[in-house]
């Protein structure tokens, strides 16, 4: 993910509410993956027995999609054709992002969520998303394959 994989990151709770206080800050690790590849996978995530999926983030050339996965992940992950960045603790925060909208022109898009914190899973768990990752690139060979 050109513009949020390559920096650090940290999601931060929002302000506690008045009728009672938010859960502590999270910090993650992000797993990029092709947005092909990407998709595919939050599918087979969201149609398990159990829909399983954390946050997803896209980066504004749509080229790439991010998974929130537990801080640690970044230090085992060797899946090919993904990437898993070490986050916890430093840098960009990425707060629900606002509706925003079109770009004009030639412009390039913001990044922003596909899927929402708050609307999923706390992080998606590593092991579930390596497998999904593989259904997906063999439900992609698959299809290539048959032109």
């Amino acid at each position: 993910m050109s513009e949020i994989g390559s920096q650090s990151a940290t999601w931060h709770a929002s302000a506690p509410e008045a009728d009672g206080p938010q859960p502590a800050a999270e910090p993650w690790d992000l797993v990029t993956v092709p947005v092909r590849q990407g998709l595919e996978a939050v599918d087979i995530l969201r149609r398990g027995a159990v829909p399983a999926v954390g946050p997803v983030v896209h980066d504004g050339t749509c080229d790439t999609l991010g998974f929130l996965v537990p801080p640690g992940t970044a230090a085992a992950w060797d899946l090919p054709g993904s990437a898993c960045t070490r986050t916890s603790g430093r840098g960009l925060r990425l707060p629900e992002l606002p509706e925003l909208p079109e770009p004009a022109g030639d412009a390039p898009r913001p990044a922003g969520w596909l899927l929402p914190p708050g609307d999923t899973d706390p992080v998606t768990d590593p092991v579930v998303l390596r497998e999904a990752l593989g259904e997906a690139a063999r439900l992609i060979e698959a299809a290539d394959g048959c032109h």
